[in-house]
């Protein structure tokens, strides 16, 4: 999404071959930028961003520290958060929103329907949740939790195709990606702090419910969005999905088209991608339960989120389309993996010493180097795909990206239960957060040898 993006969001499938895509356009100035933003669809896109992060921690790491005050064990916290291999694997469901109307949904069009039909299931299996609760049993809410991870994978991919749609240019897809990322990250920080506050003083159950409510907040964003007609013209020129030849252009055309136009540096871009967020992604799991092991209060994980957190996120969001714009994508996309290996490893800090003042410090990197690292990954992800296959390429990618730190992810606790005969509870924590920081190494090289095969100017598109 959650800059700018390059042109060749704006190629049609027939343009097989990569260019250079630095435009020599003349810098907009503050108050051209200033007058984008006013638009009504920015504030769409990012009342939709607020709507697709909403339920990615609460089957995640809220939802791991939701069981470990119930007093589930780190091994099922670990396991149950391969409820989030629904994002990794819509890439198999995508050819569907990209070329069907959902039922009784599609009178608010393709994309608009999708997302309303989602925004529905996401709320209704928040709500599941809260009434089953823990004490049901981990496979019920776990069944919940998955539901609402399945319904969210949905939602994003009708909304990146939005995002991406809804631009009449590459610098509005930009423009938007910010405004996606911006909404994803409050929403992030609703779900990682103020939910927290609640659950200490009403518990989990009703704070549950009230993140469902919120939901609201996308579904009166997709009445108000309207439905983008940029790529109709490519669609409307493709074979009907029920005949043969659409069924098969469906299923396999954004693949060939993707490796057709990038041939073989596709192949290290889907391998760059898919280790590129394995420092944020592999101890996720655990961050929460950590902090209830440090003995840190709801409140003060809370505060320091809400506060110091909000402000570093919005500083990497900035910090990231800036340079961007000044430095190109990759360089931007290393800068990223630098700070989020030190963002990481700088967890293992507390284990030796904790107090306000360094748990704010370590939070506000690790919130600055994920806001920076998303929108440098969503903004070259964007910039490499074509009109008429936007919902299944943007899926592959991110699925992509998903896939391997989610499996891995799932294995966090028995990491730090494995770790923790030989250096403690804490010191197994602080070991597992060392070794997920060089994890930003492999990614790092491959970077670098995309830099070299696409040469300096493949610095700001694929």
């Amino acid at each position: 999404m959650s800059d700018p993006a390059a042109s060749s969001a704006q190629r049609t499938p027939a343009e097989n071959t990569p260019e250079p895509v630095e435009e020599k356009r003349p810098k907009r100035s503050a108050l051209h930028v200033l007058k984008a933003l006013r638009q009504p669809k920015v504030a769409v896109m990012l009342a939709l961003g607020f709507s697709s992060g909403l339920p990615f921690l609460l089957t995640a790491n809220t939802f791991g520290y939701w069981l470990r005050d119930e007093g589930t064990s780190l091994k099922a916290i670990g396991f149950i958060s391969w409820v989030g291999f629904a994002y990794a694997f819509k890439v198999y469901w995508s050819p569907l929103v990209d070329r069907m109307d959902i039922p009784l949904f599609g009178k608010l069009g393709r994309r608009r329907g999708w997302m309303l039909f989602c925004q529905l299931l996401v709320a209704i299996g928040l709500v599941a949740m809260a009434m089953v609760g823990v004490s049901a049993g981990l496979v019920a809410i776990g069944a919940f939790a998955l539901l609402v991870a399945f319904a969210s994978a949905t939602q994003d991919i009708a909304i990146d195709a939005w995002r991406i749609e809804a631009a009449s240019n590459s610098e509005e897809v930009g423009l938007l990606t910010s405004a996606a990322q911006l909404g994803y990250r409050i929403a992030l920080l609703v779900t990682d702090a103020a939910i927290i506050a609640a659950a200490e003083r009403v518990g989990w159950p009703i704070s549950y419910v009230a993140m469902a409510v919120l939901m609201a907040v996308g579904m009166v964003a997709t009445f108000l969005a309207f439905e983008p007609q940029r790529a109709d013209e490519v669609l409307h020129s493709k074979p009907p999905l029920w005949s043969a030849k659409g069924l098969l252009d469906a299923l396999i055309g954004p693949f060939v088209d993707f490796f057709r136009k990038h041939r073989i540096a596709g192949v290290v871009i889907l391998l760059m991608v898919a280790l590129y967020r394995l420092p944020d992604f592999i101890m996720g799991p655990m961050y929460n339960p950590y902090y209830h092991d440090l003995g840190v209060s709801k409140d003060t994980v809370a505060l320091v989120r809400g506060t110091f957190g909000l402000v570093a996120t919005f500083v990497g969001l900035g910090a990231a389309g800036l340079t961007a714009i000044r430095i190109g994508i990759l360089p931007t996309l290393i800068a990223g993996l630098v700070l989020e290996a030190l963002g990481t490893g700088a967890f293992a800090l507390l284990a030796l010493h904790v107090n306000d003042v360094v748990f704010a410090i370590v939070m506000s990197l690790d919130s600055f180097a994920q806001a920076f690292a998303g929108v440098a990954l969503v903004t070259y992800m964007s910039s490499l795909t074509s009109l008429g296959y936007t919902a299944t390429q943007y899926a592959m990618l991110s699925s992509t990206y998903a896939l391997l730190g989610k499996f891995l992810k799932g294995f966090s606790g028995v990491a730090v239960d494995t770790l923790t005969p030989q250096y403690g509870l804490l010191g197994a924590y602080a070991t597992a957060f060392i070794g997920t920081a060089l994890t930003a190494i492999p990614p790092m090289l491959l970077i670098l040898l995309l830099w070299r095969m696409q040469g300096r100017h493949g610095s700001t598109g694929a």
